[in-house]
């Protein structure tokens, strides 16, 4: 648990759940390389799985490397607690296990990563769940998505691969009157750039995997929670607001009230599904984090000039970058990103499937890879490769068509990013 922030940015994504070591002095908050924890007594150990008291009981629960990892991320978002988990895939999934039943569904944005399509279409129905999928610029279809077996809404603040900007505020007052939680994926935006509770969001996750650690080293997830839904206003969500049997009979709401959801994720969640981070991999992000303001500006400062040249250069057909005044996001982004658009976005490229290919094929600066947030420009073929999976119907939907390629701007210097582009559009499109 973290309090409100009162400190700036810049100095939160530094000190938040960083003190000296007790123990050394260490100032750089140390790996904790262990498993398990020593009790004081039999009577502390009691208290510790009763969820009397808070401490560490086996680091598939918590582990305190970790935790100065979930504390600093919940202080950037403004949430009021929070866990880390072992990539943002998982985080999804621990942020619905508390939520969903059998039956149960979510309405989601059409714009979404294309895993994270594929985990909405097929996997969550091997637990039961479904999900139905959205035009999110389409407000009334998202009310209309909405039903009585309906425990959540999903959508990015920027989405990938596209870069599209989600109008959070439409989205959070329909979840709000339906009485379900808002579960925003903030990766591609990182709470500097937006702060998705501030919008009306109740959860919001990251796969801390890209810009939170910013180097490529490590996966990663995160779930912060708001501590502003009301999980007993309802009968929709039992595992949080009736008795639990596994705690002899501990109503998590009723007990811990802002805090129900983060402990329910540790007590449950963690302990039963293991989705656990490594203290390495979150020592690599807690280090990554502290200059996470800096790598953002300069990202956003790259993305807008590339996109603005690539929007004026005859062999493309189109750039999706919503920090360009000719996007229909333009307007929206003062709103929901007033730091910048972000440095994710797709570009159309004329010739097509074939065209695109050469194109990754031929650049020398970017790095041809799945991923995105790195400090180096990267390029991907989302249709034949992130999106392969998905029909062509899906693939546009997503923004990733088969004309389309997915850039992810770093942080080298602009001008030899689109010395690199022009050279290898020079061959693709020759």
């Amino acid at each position: 648990m973290t309090d409100k922030p009162t400190q700036a940015f810049d100095t939160l994504q530094i000190h938040a759940g960083a003190n000296p070591d007790p123990a050394t002095g260490a100032r750089q908050v140390p790996i904790y390389q262990t498993t398990a924890y020593v009790f004081r007594d039999a009577e502390h150990a009691a208290a510790l799985f009763n969820l009397q008291e808070v401490g560490y009981i086996y680091s598939r629960l918590t582990n305190p490397t970790v935790s100065a990892l979930a504390e600093r991320i919940v202080a950037l978002e403004g949430g009021v607690g929070g866990i880390c988990c072992s990539s943002g895939h998982a985080a999804q999934i621990m942020a619905l296990f508390p939520l969903m039943g059998p039956g149960r569904n979510i309405v989601v944005s059409t714009r979404l990563y294309g895993g994270t399509v594929t985990q909405f279409s097929h996997t969550i129905k091997r637990f039961g769940w479904s999900a139905k999928f959205v035009d999110f610029d389409d407000t009334d279809a998202v009310k209309a998505a909405i039903d009585d077996d309906t425990r959540a809404v999903f959508c990015e603040s920027i989405a990938n691969p596209g870069g599209y900007i989600t109008d959070l505020d439409a989205i959070a007052a329909i979840s709000n009157d339906a009485g379900v939680p808002l579960i925003v994926d903030n990766t591609s935006a990182t709470p500097y750039l937006c702060n998705p509770i501030k919008h009306g969001a109740t959860l919001v996750v990251h796969s801390t995997t890209k810009y939170l650690t910013g180097n490529g080293t490590v996966t990663g997830g995160a779930v912060v929670d708001s501590g502003n839904f009301d999980w007993s206003a309802s009968d929709k969500f039992p595992s949080l607001s009736t008795p639990e049997d596994a705690y002899h009979g501990l109503n998590f709401h009723a007990a811990l009230g802002p805090m129900a959801f983060t402990f329910h994720s540790i007590a449950v969640g963690l302990r039963d599904l293991g989705m656990t981070m490594n203290p390495q991999a979150a020592h690599y992000t807690l280090m990554g984090i502290e200059t996470l303001s800096l790598r953002m500006d300069k990202h956003v400062a790259n993305a807008e000039k590339v996109a603005n040249w690539l929007e004026n250069d005859d062999r493309i057909e189109g750039v999706t970058y919503a920090g360009l005044k000719s996007s229909p996001y333009y307007d929206r982004v003062k709103n929901i990103c007033p730091k910048g658009a972000g440095a994710l976005f797709t570009v159309a490229v004329k010739g097509g499937y074939d065209a695109c290919v050469k194109l990754v094929d031929s650049l020398e600066l970017f790095s041809h890879v799945a991923n995105l947030g790195d400090t180096r420009s990267l390029i991907i073929h989302s249709a034949s490769t992130t999106h392969r999976q998905l029909t062509e119907e899906q693939q546009e939907a997503a923004g990733a068509a088969p004309n389309v390629v997915r850039l992810s701007i770093g942080i080298e210097d602009a001008d030899d990013i689109i010395a690199d582009l022009d050279q290898a559009l020079s061959k693709a499109t020759s």
